[in-house]
């Protein structure tokens, strides 16, 4: 395909969330968790195009008519491949550089993915993240976002099988459990260091189940009638505030899906 300098950022969400269901409705200080995501993400100054990808279930009309609220395009396709519903948005909508963001992470910061962004525009490497803590970036779980540049988008939809792959993007690349690259011979990882003022590795800021719905919750009602633009200095301040609440998810293990042991790279 002809290359494109447009930087899409593609937000995919589902109703059928397998291990925290409805969890893009669920309430945050009033609104639903994946509007919270659109109001965030469309502060992003260095993205060209924000897309949702969903999928064609009658269950997910409900999330495309938020996104639409919102101004937003649409790509709706596959259920259980996340790879080819990226790759036809991101094609559709002529991205040369792909950003993405799954719809569990409601206090993405703005000027994060903007930063990963531009590394990933200027850096010779297959794929970079700051969604989680990686490489030694130091970054909280749940604030960046993951970017590739199109032609590794297109060759891992072209090349790859396995259904677990095919539906967790980062499988292809580096395990986030077991912090290993899984392709290093085919694909290169970067990443960028996290400004010092939140290097916090250890906050989990993403959505998976229902603990962290509550923690989640509880910030969004504290943070969001004081400043609606809140950010991650004011998340880590509240947090440390919070006590038992707070203490409950510093360094929580991480519900990160993995490959089994005899698939990953020694």
């Amino acid at each position: 395909m002809p290359a494109c300098d447009r930087t899409v950022l593609i937000v995919n969400a589902r109703m059928a969330s397998t291990r925290l269901p409805g969890k893009a409705m669920l309430d945050l200080a009033g609104a639903p968790m994946l509007a919270r995501i659109f109001e965030r993400v469309t502060r992003c100054r260095v993205i060209d195009e924000i897309v949702f990808a969903t999928t064609t279930r009658p269950d997910d009309d409900c999330l495309v008519e938020l996104a639409r609220g919102f101004d937003l395009a649409v790509y709706r396709g596959a259920e259980n491949d996340l790879i080819d519903r990226l790759w036809q948005a991101a094609v559709a909508h002529r991205a040369g550089i792909v950003v993405r963001l799954p719809a569990d992470n409601p206090v993405a910061e703005p000027a994060e993915i903007d930063r990963l962004a531009v590394y990933q525009r200027g850096a010779d490497v297959s794929f970079s993240s700051t969604i989680v803590p990686i490489l030694g970036n130091g970054y909280p779980d749940g604030i960046g976002a993951e970017a590739m540049p199109i032609a590794t988008l297109e060759e891992v939809w072209r090349t790859e099988t396995d259904p677990m792959r095919r539906e967790h993007l980062n499988l292809n690349f580096f395990d986030y459990g077991k912090q290993i690259p899984l392709a290093p011979d085919r694909f290169t990882v970067g990443t960028v260091p996290c400004p010092a003022a939140f290097s916090r590795p250890d906050l989990v800021l993403d959505v998976n189940t229902a603990d962290e719905y509550a923690y989640m919750s509880a910030l969004w009602r504290a943070l969001w009638p004081v400043d609606p633009q809140f950010h991650i200095t004011d998340i880590i301040r509240w947090h440390d505030a919070s006590g038992e609440l707070g203490e409950r998810r510093t360094g929580k293990a991480r519900s990160y899906v993995t490959l089994p042991a005899a698939e990953t790279c020694p």
